[in-house]
């Protein structure tokens, strides 16, 4: 199996590329660009400068048309640029043509920048297996193009992939380590199977979410474990599961991998077994990042994603985290036209949670901060609650532990 190649050089630069099409205005495209600065950042590399285009499409050839990519190219030579990454998955042939135009400079997309993140992260076997397959899937249709990177063997960002001798740029060897991949993988997945199985009927409960929206810090506020957790994108890949005793009743907790706009099908295909703890579970404790101005659109993606897997009829706890961040307006005056009074932001918590956020039907919400625990008390007496009463339905005699 080919090991991934850990380079280390001082930080590089880039420049973002994409496009405002009539499904994408201007303002989502700077929010996709804002996120993948976000990603970039995450991989070391410092944004020099950014690209946009109005265009009904994606051109075929070159993603933006003939004069963006030469404004590109100039941009990238004057000022030293090590690579130009684009918003949107580039097909071989785009990216064959752009690498014809802007040449001696690293071509990336968001799936290849997001595929370098994960592999970098990636600590343990299951991790560094799914990673590396879903790396070989994207890799195949693009291999004469990516031979030229191996060949050069650059290092940094989008590099760090699989190492390839000459003789295995070949399709047919890369086919089998795909299928070699997907054997040790399967083989994998039926001891995490087994793992869970063996956990026997304690009640299960998955935290969900947007990635960087806190979800290590609140498994480490409830579990008094030590999940990694730093404001970085993807910065735990392993679902971590531990065994967590809430007023004398135990229960499984487990994290799971951030789910983010455009997640390149390769990873959702390889992470299907990650995702199975999210399936299994009988609660999912959904947790939203309440101070980023887009958190409505990030609860929408983990809801889709939920849906895609077959989880979204699952009961779950709706936990707006980060209150400790929130920037609430500064008072106005009281001479408010009625018209205007309905469109007026919340002030405080108390008026937050008087919003749909806070009277959400059929769901439970709070309202927390898992850095600073604030509100903590509430929610784990929420969680309680519902772990208490499918407990109950479960061991209906071990009711002494309540």
């Amino acid at each position: 199996m080919a090991k991934l190649i850990d380079t280390k050089k001082e930080q590089e630069t880039c420049v973002l590329v994409g496009i405002i099409t009539q499904q994408q205005n201007r303002e989502v495209l700077e929010e996709y660009l804002d996120e993948l600065e976000f990603l970039a950042t995450t991989a070391d590399a410092h944004c020099s400068g950014r690209f946009t285009q109005s265009l009904p499409h994606p051109d075929r050839r070159t993603f933006v048309g003939s004069g963006k990519i030469e404004e590109i190219r100039q941009f990238v030579a004057s000022n030293n640029v090590d690579m130009v990454i684009f918003d949107d998955e580039l097909s071989p042939t785009q990216l064959r043509n752009i690498e014809a135009i802007i040449k001696e400079v690293k071509i990336l997309d968001r799936s290849n920048l997001i595929l370098d993140i994960f592999a970098k992260n990636a600590r343990t076997a299951h991790a560094k297996t799914q990673v590396e397959l879903a790396q070989y899937q994207y890799l195949l249709p693009r291999l004469t193009n990516m031979w030229t990177h191996l060949q050069k063997q650059k290092g940094g960002i989008g590099m760090k992939g699989p190492g390839e001798k000459e003789i295995e740029t070949d399709r047919r060897i890369i086919r089998d380590k795909i299928s070699a991949l997907k054997k040790d993988l399967k083989a994998i997945d039926k001891q995490k199977s087994t793992q869970r199985g063996n956990r026997g009927a304690m009640v299960r409960v998955a935290v969900v979410g947007y990635t960087n929206v806190g979800k290590s810090t609140l498994m480490n506020a409830l579990a008094k474990s030590e999940v990694l957790a730093e404001n970085k994108l993807f910065a735990t890949l392993d679902t971590t599961v531990r065994k967590v005793v809430l007023f004398n009743l135990p229960f499984l907790l487990s994290d799971t991998v951030g789910f983010i706009r455009k997640l390149p099908h390769q990873l959702i295909e390889s992470f299907k077994s990650t995702l199975d703890e999210t399936r299994e579970s009988d609660i999912l404790v959904h947790v939203v990042d309440i101070s980023h101005p887009n958190f409505e659109d990030h609860m929408k993606v983990v809801n889709d994603t939920l849906g895609d897997i077959g989880s979204d009829e699952k009961h779950s706890i709706l936990v707006f985290n980060k209150i400790d961040a929130i920037q609430y307006p500064e008072e106005t005056d009281d001479f408010i036209p009625e018209e205007e009074l309905e469109f007026q932001a919340p002030k405080n918590l108390d008026e937050l949670k008087e919003t749909w956020m806070g009277k959400m039907e059929g769901k439970d919400v709070v309202f927390i901060s898992a850095l600073k625990k604030d509100n903590l008390d509430q929610f784990k007496q929420v969680l309680y609650d519902r772990v208490k009463k499918i407990h109950i339905e479960r061991y209906p005699y071990n009711n002494f532990l309540y």
